[in-house]
This record gives C-alpha cells, sequence and structure tokens, in this order.
C-alpha cells in the first residue's frame, strides 16, 4: 500500500495539468519579457522595474508548482524588499551616475561578456542536467515529514546555509549604508552643486544676467529694437517689430535726446530754473 501511495505521487509529479500548463504559457512569456526589458532597458530604474516584473511572475509559478511557501517569500522579500532597496540605491546615488556609460574599469565589459556566458553556460547545463538525469518526486514528502516544507526551508536555512545567508544580509546592509555615503552631499566642500539662489545671486552680479543664446543663434542682443539676420547677413522681415516700425522717427526725436542726455535744458546741478523746469 505505501509503494502503491508512492507510485501514485511519483505519477502526479509527473502530470501537469491543464491549469498548470496555461498558466507556465501566461507567466512565462512574461517573466521572460521581463529579463530582456532588464537587459536592454536604458534607463536603471526602468530596468529594476523590469527585474521586478519576473519576480512577479517567478512567484506565481512556485505557487503553481505545489510551493506557496516559496511563491510567497518570493513576492514579498525579493519583490517586495531587496527590489525595493535596489531602487532606494538607484535614486539615492543618483539615475545620472547609474546611467553613466564611461567605464571606470579597464575591460569591464568584456569580462561581464565572459562570465554572462559562462553562467548561461552552466544554467543551460543545469536544466539540462534536470531534465535528463533528475526524478521528479514532488513536494508531498517535503510538505509531510518534519514539520512541513515551512520547517525543512528554516532548518536548512539556519543549519547548512546559515553563512551565505548571514553574508547576504551584510551585503545588502552595506549596499544601504554606501547609497547614503554616496548620496550624502556636504554643503562645505570644494566641488558641490550649487543651490538654485547661489546661482541665481552668481548670474545677477556677473556680466550677463539674462542667459546665453543657445547654440547656432547668432544674436548680439536681445532687444525688440535689433532685428535678427538671416544667413546672407540679411533682416529677417518677421523680427521686425511692427509698432516700431509703424511709428515715425521723429515723433521719437525728443525721446531720444532725453535717452542720450543730448537734450537741451539746465545742469542738474544749476541753482536755478524757470518755473517749467523747476515744475
Amino acid at each position: 500500500m505505501t509503494q502503491t501511495a508512492a507510485q501514485t505521487a511519483a505519477q502526479a509529479a509527473d502530470t501537469v495539468s491543464t491549469g498548470e500548463a496555461i498558466a507556465f504559457w501566461i507567466l512565462g512569456p512574461l517573466a521572460l519579457a521581463g529579463a530582456l526589458g532588464m537587459l536592454f532597458a536604458r534607463n536603471a530604474v526602468h530596468s529594476a522595474l523590469w527585474l521586478a516584473l519576473t519576480m512577479l511572475n517567478l512567484g506565481v509559478i512556485y505557487m503553481v508548482q505545489q510551493a506557496p511557501f516559496l511563491g510567497f517569500v518570493q513576492i514579498i522579500v525579493y519583490t517586495g524588499a531587496i527590489m525595493m532597496l535596489f531602487l532606494f540605491v538607484l535614486m539615492l546615488v543618483g539615475r545620472d551616475s547609474s546611467d553613466s556609460v564611461v567605464e571606470v574599469l579597464r575591460g569591464q565589459r568584456l569580462a561581464a561578456i565572459v562570465f554572462g556566458v559562462g553562467f548561461a553556460g552552466l544554467v543551460v547545463s543545469a536544466v539540462a542536467r534536470a531534465l535528463t538525469n533528475v526524478t521528479s518526486v514532488g513536494l508531498a514528502k517535503q510538505n509531510t515529514v518534519n514539520g512541513g516544507n515551512v520547517a525543512n526551508i528554516g532548518t536548512s536555512l539556519f543549519t547548512d546555509f546559515l553563512f551565505p545567508f548571514e553574508l547576504t544580509s551584510a551585503l545588502l546592509i552595506t549596499a544601504a549604508i554606501g547609497a547614503m555615503v554616496l548620496g550624502f552631499s556636504d554643503r562645505n566642500a570644494k566641488g558641490v552643486k550649487k543651490t538654485q539662489r547661489e546661482l541665481v545671486e552668481e548670474r545677477f552680479q556677473g556680466n550677463r544676467p539674462s542667459p546665453l543664446p543657445g547654440p547656432g543663434v547668432f544674436a548680439t542682443a536681445n532687444s525688440v529694437a535689433t532685428p535678427a539676420l538671416l544667413p546672407d547677413g540679411s533682416i529677417a522681415p518677421e523680427s521686425l517689430s511692427e509698432l516700431i516700425e509703424s511709428t515715425a522717427k521723429e515723433s521719437l526725436a525728443d525721446d531720444l535726446a532725453e535717452v542720450s542726455g543730448t537734450a537741451d535744458g539746465p545742469d542738474a546741478h544749476a541753482l536755478s530754473g524757470t518755473k517749467e523746469d523747476l515744475a
């Protein structure tokens, strides 16, 4: 009878139900799309979000494969904690720094390609061995012996894999502290980015309060009375003010003389003048 139960469990482990197949063909492509999006996304924040999508789909696949504890751990710990830690690190360090394409280590791209190909070879060999040489037995035994699947995972985690577990915790804490150190900026340090108020004060204390013209613009002034020039040196008609062009030059003669200081009138330091001037 025990042998019959074991054979039934083995047959159930090798049998793929219709619902399991449907879930796999829906979640599998989504997980693969998230992995490809993580690799090809130019924005580091978008790459982390694509990886979170892959982890969510993997968690649901674990649940379908009769491993609910592993599925919830995948979603809560990896997606909800570790991936959020990655996003916090990216936001603290800065997206521009994370997206830098300048190689700070010589040959790091070549080394990444070599290690990536090697890791892919290990994954393919492991999957091939699992499909050919490993007999599936299911999780019926693990869910019933020694307190169940959760108790067995806890025992393995805190006995055989205690050092890797603590090492991973130390690595995550170090990453968080490093992000805070890199994100902290000393206001009195040399080369710190200036605030908006400091930039405005420097601009008005300098020789040019207004910003410089954009690239490709030939302009010596931003006055409405100064027309724009075309590439051949002629005046662009659309840059001329209709109000200024329609005003007779003679009507502006007194204003021009007053602005230039050539208008007739008493000296500013004179002690006497006419009643009209005094008024």
